[in-house]
């Protein structure tokens, strides 16, 4: 069967989130939330669970700048230490700035690595840019979706309607 994604358009943020906390105590758990500006409410509404993508950056960004500490005590004070004016082979403040921008690069690239995995790339559209009136997402619409297998789109259909919702699509994933 091939998936669907039914949509719904509300009239307020407010009513958004009432719709969507039905829909989930309705037993509905794909759902989705597309709003022309950030709604907290949203977050809680949708069953988000925190993300693990903070302690992954933590930990990239802590072991690049152990990595690069590591190699610059290794390199000069065992591997070719030079003995330049008496000063010591190992000193933390001259180590500090290499540590802190090879920390900062590894955060960076794992979090750039990661947001492509999460994102599915290259994958670069998705079915519900299909529908013509959803462009008002991005300028004054509230916009819930819900991905469904296609005998269960007009239960949602209807669900949508009865919950407020002031336009319904459905869409087919592959319908282009």
């Amino acid at each position: 069967m091939s998936r669907h994604w039914v949509l719904g358009e509300f009239a307020s943020s407010d009513a958004l989130v009432a719709a969507l906390k039905d829909l989930r105590a309705r037993g509905f758990e794909q759902l989705d939330a597309h709003t022309p500006f950030p709604v907290e409410e949203t977050f809680e509404a949708l069953g988000l669970k925190r993300s693990w993508l903070p302690l992954l950056t933590l930990g990239a960004g802590l072991g690049g700048a152990a990595f690069a500490y590591v190699t610059q005590w290794f390199t000069n004070a065992v591997d070719y230490p030079l003995d330049v004016g008496g000063r010591p082979l190992h000193s933390v403040p001259t180590n500090l700035p290499i540590t802190f921008e090879l920390g900062v690069l590894s955060a960076a690239l794992t979090v750039f690595g990661a947001l492509m995995l999460l994102f599915g790339f290259p994958h670069v559209t998705h079915p519900v840019f299909d529908v013509e009136s959803f462009r008002s997402a991005s300028v004054d619409g509230f916009w819930a979706s819900v991905a469904v297998d296609g005998e269960d789109a007009p239960k949602v259909e209807a669900a949508l309607r009865e919950l407020g919702a002031r336009q319904v699509s459905v869409v087919a994933e592959g319908a282009r």
